[in-house]
């Protein structure tokens, strides 16, 4: 079952965010999960790249860390390039953060109902199915210039 989120929740998310810590992050470019990290960069968010294979190395001037547990600047959104049955460990990881996120988001065919349920006991915001970089797109006007059809009016008389 998909679920659906307001345009003003993503949008609200999408201009209060500011850090971002892509879990399961690639270095290889053609890799969503790198593409997507990028895009947030050169939008103005710190991305804060996690992946225990690539951890030590740089990504956008960023070096990867192993874990979740490893960032040591709050976070605001955890992104989850992750399979569904990695993210129970990665929301438990999350509340135990000092500082803990204000959104789990799990991208394009990540769900997980229990670990979500979780999260939003602990009050945190939860987005499953959805790519913030084509949200973001969507909601300000990019997808818009590549002719497709947004669902957004924006002319105003």
């Amino acid at each position: 079952m998909t679920q659906t989120y307001s345009d003003e929740l993503l949008r609200d998310i999408l201009r209060k965010s500011r850090v971002f810590a892509c879990i399961g992050v690639s270095p290889n470019p053609v890799r969503p999960s790198h593409y997507v990290g990028r895009y947030l960069t050169l939008k103005g968010y710190r991305v804060v790249p996690v992946n225990p294979g690539q951890a030590g190395t740089t990504l956008w001037g960023v070096e990867v860390k192993a874990r979740l547990a490893d960032v040591t600047e709050p976070v605001d959104v955890v992104d989850i390039f992750r399979k569904p049955e990695a993210v129970p460990e990665i929301v438990e990881e999350a509340l135990a953060l000092a500082h803990r996120p204000k959104v789990i988001w799990m991208q394009i065919g990540v769900t997980h109902a229990e670990a979500a349920e979780r999260a939003e006991a602990a009050g945190i915001t939860v987005i499953q199915d959805r790519c913030p970089k084509i949200e973001y797109q969507r909601l300000f006007g990019e997808l818009r210039m590549g002719g497709f059809a947004t669902g957004i009016i924006s002319s105003k008389l």
